[in-house]
């Protein structure tokens, strides 16, 4: 909180008088206090949320750190409705990330379907003032959803990461050594015949899904032996020693591997594995499901967010889809997308290569950061006129 009161403090005092900007771009509560100065100068300004997390802090923390809150305490959002500046000075605190979506000309979230779900209070863990704002914001024309695109250095045809480098058209032949690399590295059985289900996000039981997976992973396991379904985890988080204790109660880790998060084993976890699991209870944009695309590894997803934005239940009669999405919250939705994928791992070469190569190939256009910039564009040209 400190250290986002003194960059807007630097912000606030120096930079924008120096630079004098036609535009101010914010991001989340850790700038949160800028469009309110901006209103005040009548410089219009986009307010972009990625998390939803907030942080408080009261008129006397702001001027304590030097930032002159005076000039535009009455833009910003309390926690009850300010009478005065002297009134709200000590004991009236300041929600940042409200503030910033109030005061901001335009605010965007990371997807559309999660603006949508915000706004209309689908998710119980966020606070009902923030839907509250998004949803007028939305109903005034001056909210929306702009999707973000994984970072260019995610490509495994320069990844530096990959022993081995692969395109669409090499998948199928380069993905099965990385596999065994990968099975090598972390211990498991090494047979590139088998299938992978790699887990790349944090292992955080609020938002991740983990119970999902932990109710149903010796399960699983058990059901799948005659594949050898393996699971690897390349993840920080509460619950790595929870997923730790059930492969070491069970005996399983030659099938199962949780590891800390290491940038070159989860490149690897990428190119290595056959399916990415992202069973998120919300999830405001999402990356790893538009990564895993680019490897080949296809993402098996809960049907929220920006995972909705983004995966596309796979039909390989229409030759649509790049993904298995399951509609409920629950462990049985769970357990029927990657009952899908399974089906779908064992199907012939013949029919499921193409596909691979197909979601590759699409995942280059669909997942650009072209295409983010265009949409940033039109956003900054609509506040300049």
């Amino acid at each position: 909180l400190m250290s986002a009161l003194a960059f807007q403090r630097d912000l606030i005092n120096h930079i924008i008088p120096r630079v004098e900007p036609d535009i101010i771009h914010c991001n989340d509560w850790m700038t949160g206090l800028i469009p309110a100065e901006a209103k005040k100068l009548g410089i219009p300004s986009l307010f972009t949320i990625h998390n939803i997390h907030t942080q408080e802090a009261t008129l006397a923390q702001l001027e304590n750190t030097g930032i002159p809150a005076g000039d535009f305490w009455d833009e910003l959002y309390f926690g009850t409705y300010p009478e005065s500046f002297d009134e709200s000075y000590w004991a009236n605190p300041i929600d940042l990330l409200a503030s910033g979506i109030s005061a901001a000309t335009h605010t965007n979230v990371v997807s559309p379907t999660f603006l949508d779900e915000v706004a209309m209070g689908h998710h119980s863990t966020i606070p009902p003032h923030l839907s509250h704002l998004l949803y007028h914001k939305r109903e005034a024309g001056v909210a929306s959803g702009i999707v973000n695109a994984p970072d260019r250095s995610f490509n495994p045809q320069i990844d530096p990461y990959l022993p081995e480098k692969y395109g669409p058209r090499r998948h199928h032949t380069i993905k099965p050594k990385l596999k065994k690399d990968l099975q090598k590295r972390l211990l498991l059985k090494e047979d590139p015949s088998v299938p992978i289900l790699f887990w790349p996000s944090r292992l955080d039981p609020i938002q991740k899904g983990c119970s999902l997976l932990t109710d149903i992973l010796f399960q699983l396991i058990n059901d799948y032996s005659h594949l050898g379904l393996q699971i690897v985890m390349i993840a920080d988080g509460p619950y790595q020693q929870h997923f730790q204790g059930i492969v070491a109660y069970h005996g399983i880790s030659d099938r199962i591997a949780v590891q800390p998060f290491s940038e070159s084993l989860s490149h690897l976890g990428y190119g290595g594995s056959d399916f990415v699991l992202m069973p998120s209870s919300f999830e405001p944009c999402g990356l790893p499901q538009m990564i895993g695309c680019r490897y080949g590894s296809l993402p098996i997803a809960h049907a929220t967010g920006g995972l909705k934005d983004t995966v596309r239940h796979l039909n390989i009669h229409e030759n649509t889809g790049n993904g298995f999405l399951f509609e409920h919250f629950t462990t049985d939705g769970f357990r029927w997308a990657i009952d899908q994928a399974m089906e779908f791992y064992q199907l012939n070469p013949d029919h499921k290569n193409p596909q691979i190569k197909r979601i590759m190939e699409q995942s280059k256009e669909d997942f650009s950061d072209e295409r983010v910039v265009a949409d940033y564009q039109k956003i900054y040209n609509d506040l300049v006129n």
